[in-house]
């Protein structure tokens, strides 16, 4: 008689049939990734055969068939009494005693003899589909100890092919119910009770983008992750630093973890665990050192590499070995089956009051009526395109989810129950947004917008917004002038990676500065030194992890400048190093104390004379060595510099040793200096910029209000301010001719070549080599782009200007 059991090492991906999804995979892993390194608990796997022996040896075939006949299957209205019923009548039946005999020998074979804890997992397979893996529709039981408790777990694993959830899943995607079997997976209990557990993508969950791996853990059980109960950390990982075997770590981000999921005896079929609050001082921790992030993400690259595809990985540490398993691996199947250059853009034009904020998950608008939920079974209460607002939610919410036209959670993280159903749907969701329930009223109408960045917003009553289709791939690129991105926000940047730019033509610095640094750099230099009580009370809370209060900056500003190079790898991203005035400058916590009052700061201590200025030189070491880290360390060698407001060539030199003694070597590594051509000196002396500098980036802005002399904070003349004023046009105009005679590269930065096809013609016809625009702008950019170079075109050349988006 042919065995009803398998060991994983045995069993390979090709043997979905008999084990089905999740054991094939793990069986892969033992058999075929070993060799590399990565653990996986050991175990063995029931298989399908033993289920339908099961299910023959009680006669429940018929019975079944006859259970899941009377389901209304157009609107599941007897959908729990019909799973109970078919989950009632396996639990009432017997395991065949030769099944059960075989199943207790391997156990005993697993523990050397021992009662050993285990992890008991369902594993459903359809024969005819081998693809299919029913993730998270079936039971899974933790720390099973004994062999009456394994048999029990076994047996509920059985009878959890007929979950409410597994059902509706079966009926929704067009399985036959008898054609579906169950393998029950049997590993040695990983103890992250006692140390921590996560969940992984071998790409970027929201985006889609492969070139990254995220990580995400917390203390204890995995399970407060995909029920959403706890906010995990969050890693960020760079593949190519990786296989380079650079620093790869490009974002580290602490979630509260407030919960900690541990085991509750030692002796308990149902589970046996128990949600304790984590301690202050470890919720303040990161789960995970640096050396565990890059060797499970370097796992995480090996398996997808194995796979040939994006891959959803479950990692666990032991709290007594301190090694780290991986404890499932399935292929990703939201992001990996779009189309990335297929995109819907959503622009909000008017809002109501904000409700409640969170974690964004999807970049969408939907408007719709709350219903405030607390539990699955209120499925009745919910229409089709009802906004469903609860505290969190589990795989049994699968059914009632289906209908929600977006989601918004109280708790959880983007790797929560809430996040991976709303991604599966295509529907916006916020996760972790505090006291969503108590903030909106169940009928109201309100609108989720998920389209702003990181945050999510819950506006009051019906937002208007615009909604584009476009295609990417589409877009022709220009023959000569490049397009390129202005970007500042690391949280857009892998979304943005994907338009038809040539590479990130400004990198604002400034933004980083002020939502993730959020402190003067110098008072973090001088930080004994500061008289603001307030400020140093701040300052210490926000580097309270640091000892040094300068590398807190560095880290900082280093993981918002890799994000967004990592993104655009290896396209260039020009950072602009800080252009803050000082009456800006001295918002920053502790900024007072280290800026001079000035009246008129447009024109005063700005740009490169702040750099080697004793007054800020030591800031400015701050954000060299940070550029160093991310060039340097990191690899992402495709970050070049720009200087800002440059007043004299002199100036310009100065600020160039500065930046060498700092470890920034201008071509060391081949490290590129550009100049913001923005003050009238740049344009007169350009030649002499030129012999300094590797090239200029036009700030229209600036070079407009120095040559009208208007300062354009101010309201009064801000009216004659204009691009295409014919004074400003000349100055830009004469600009881009002197950095052509010299040899150098010349870009502009600015609104106007996407406002105005005639700006764009005028740059293009005297040859300018690059055009950044905004993200919103940037298509409208490339078309006019287009249309100026097709016109210039010699004759007899083709012109397609007709569909050129």
């Amino acid at each position: 008689m042919a065995s009803f059991i398998k060991k994983l090492e045995e069993i390979r991906l090709t043997d979905v049939p008999v084990v089905g999804g999740k054991n094939a995979s793990l069986g892969e892993l033992c058999s075929q990734l070993a060799s590399a390194g990565i653990r996986v608990p050991a175990g063995f796997a029931t298989t399908a055969a033993a289920y339908r022996y099961f299910v023959q040896y009680n006669q429940c075939a018929g019975r079944l068939d006859a259970i899941l006949k009377a389901l209304d299957r157009e609107s599941f209205s007897n959908l729990p009494e019909t799973g109970k019923a078919a989950r009632t009548l396996l639990s009432a039946a017997s395991l065949p005693a030769d099944l059960e005999a075989e199943i207790l020998a391997a156990y005993r074979d697993l523990g050397g003899g021992d009662p050993i804890a285990v992890a008991v997992r369902s594993s459903a397979t359809a024969e005819d589909l081998p693809g299919a893996s029913f993730a998270g529709q079936h039971e899974s039981y933790l720390n099973v100890r004994g062999p009456a408790a394994l048999l029990a777990a076994v047996k509920n694993c059985y009878a959890s092919l007929y979950t409410d959830r597994a059902i509706k899943y079966r009926q929704d995607n067009g399985f036959v119910d008898s054609a579906v079997s169950l393998s029950v997976g049997i590993q040695k209990m990983v103890r992250s009770d006692k140390a921590c557990s996560g969940v992984g993508f071998t790409l970027e969950p929201e985006s889609g983008f492969r070139n990254v791996i995220h990580l995400a853990g917390v203390w204890g059980l995995g399970e407060n992750i995909v029920q959403g109960i706890s906010t995990p950390d969050e890693y960020l990982v760079f593949k190519p630093a990786l296989r380079a075997g650079k620093r790869a770590i490009l974002q580290k981000t602490r979630g509260e973890k407030a919960r900690t999921l541990v085991y509750a005896g030692d002796n308990v079929a149902s589970g046996g665990t128990v949600n304790l609050d984590t301690p202050d001082g470890k919720r303040d921790q990161f789960v995970l050192t640096d050396e565990e992030i890059t060797a499970l993400a370097n796992w995480a690259m090996t398996i997808e590499a194995h796979y040939g595809r994006p891959m959803d990985l479950e990692w666990a540490k032991d709290g007594e070995s301190g090694d780290i398993f991986i404890v499932q691996a399935r292929p990703e199947t939201v992001h990996s089956r779009r189309d990335p250059l297929s995109i819907k853009e959503f622009t909000l034009t008017e809002k109501g009051d904000c409700l409640a904020t969170g974690e964004a998950v999807g970049e969408q608008i939907v408007s719709g009526a709350a219903r405030i939920l607390s539990s699955p079974e209120q499925e009745s209460q919910v229409k089709p395109g009802d906004i469903i607002i609860t505290d969190i939610t589990s795989p049994d919410w699968d059914p009632v989810l289906k209908k929600a036209g977006a989601i918004v959670t109280n708790k959880g993280g983007r790797t929560s129950h809430a996040s991976i159903v709303a991604r599966e749907q295509g529907v916006p969701a916020i996760v972790g947004a505090g006291d969503a329930t108590g903030k909106i009223r169940d009928g109201e109408l309100i609108t989720v917008s998920c389209c702003e960045g990181k945050t999510g917003f819950v506006y009051r009553g019906k937002a208007e917004w615009k909604e584009r289709q476009i295609n990417l791939g589409n877009i022709r690129k220009p023959r000569r002038v490049e397009p390129m991105l202005i970007l500042g926000d690391p949280d857009k940047a892998f979304e943005l990676s994907f338009y038809p730019a040539a590479g990130v033509g400004l990198m604002r610095m400034e933004f980083i500065v002020t939502h993730a640094v959020r402190v003067h750099p110098m008072a973090l230099v001088r930080y004994d030194e500061l008289d603001d009580g307030d400020a140093r009370n701040q300052i210490g809370r926000l580097t309270r992890h640091y000892t040094d209060k300068k590398k807190y900056f560095v880290d900082q500003l280093a993981s918002g400048i890799a994000t967004i190079a990592a993104a655009f790898y290896p396209r260039p991203v020009i950072l602009r190093t800080s252009d803050f005035k000082t009456n800006e400058y001295a918002k920053l916590p502790g900024g007072r104390q280290f800026e001079p009052l000035e009246e008129n700061p447009m024109l005063g201590f700005r740009g490169a004379s702040r750099y080697h200025h004793p007054l800020y030189k030591e800031g400015f070491r701050l954000e060299c060595e940070a550029i160093r880290v991310v060039r340097d360390e990191m690899g992402l060698s495709n970050v070049k510099v720009m200087i800002p407001f440059c007043r004299t060539v002199e100036e310009g030199r100065q600020v160039i040793a500065v930046m060498r003694e700092y470890g920034l070597g201008q071509h060391q590594n081949g490290l590129e200096i550009y100049v913001m051509a923005e003050i009238p000196s740049n344009v007169l002396l350009a030649d002499e910029f030129a012999a300094i500098f590797d090239g200029f980036s036009i700030g229209s802005n600036d070079l407009t209000q120095l040559t009208l002399g208007i300062d354009r904070d101010s309201s009064i003349v801000a009216g004659l301010f204009s691009e295409q004023d014919a004074a400003a046009r000349k100055m830009i105009g004469n600009m881009i001719t002197a950095a052509k005679a010299a040899g150098a590269k010349i870009g502009l930065c600015g609104q106007a070549p996407s406002d105005y096809p005639d700006y764009a013609r005028f740059l293009v016809d005297l040859g300018i080599d690059s055009i950044s625009f905004n993200a919103d702008a940037l298509l409208k950019g490339i078309e006019n782009i287009l249309r100026a170079e097709e016109a210039n075109m010699p004759v007899g050349e083709p012109k397609t200007t007709e569909h050129i988006l």
